[in-house]
């Protein structure tokens, strides 16, 4: 079972990245994948969602408008494409897979999700 963040590094702000997620060796396409970030000296938070079949996508207030997550099952590949980048936005961002398949909500909670990838850096700055 792996999942594997990649697409991290420097920006400046206002621009963009995309970041990764390939998933290995475990169920994929039943299940929700979120993005989480943690920035040094504070917890872990939500960033957004997206559902099993990518129809329904959930984001935390701060990345509105900002970001996007897409899917595609075939590849096990989950996609969160970050715009308008803020320094406060620097922070190891993370994917992970909803525990539940075919869950109804969108689960922002860390202990909904099982399985973890490694993270990746993200660093906004000029």
């Amino acid at each position: 079972v792996q999942l594997q963040a990649s697409g991290g590094g420097l920006v400046q702000p206002g621009g963009s990245l995309r970041l990764s997620c390939a998933a290995s060796g475990t169920i994929f396409s039943s299940n929700t994948m979120g993005w989480f970030r943690q920035a040094p000296g504070r917890e872990r938070e939500f960033v957004g969602g997206i559902n099993w079949n990518g129809g329904r996508t959930n984001y935390a207030d701060p990345v509105k408008g900002r970001f996007s997550i897409s899917r595609d099952n075939a590849q096990r590949t989950v996609y969160l494409q970050m715009n308008s980048l803020k320094p406060e936005d620097t922070a190891v961002y993370y994917c992970a897979r909803d525990r539940v398949v075919y869950r109804a909500v969108i689960a922002t909670a860390p202990d909904a999700y099982d399985y973890w990838g490694q993270g990746t850096q993200v660093t906004v700055s000029s």
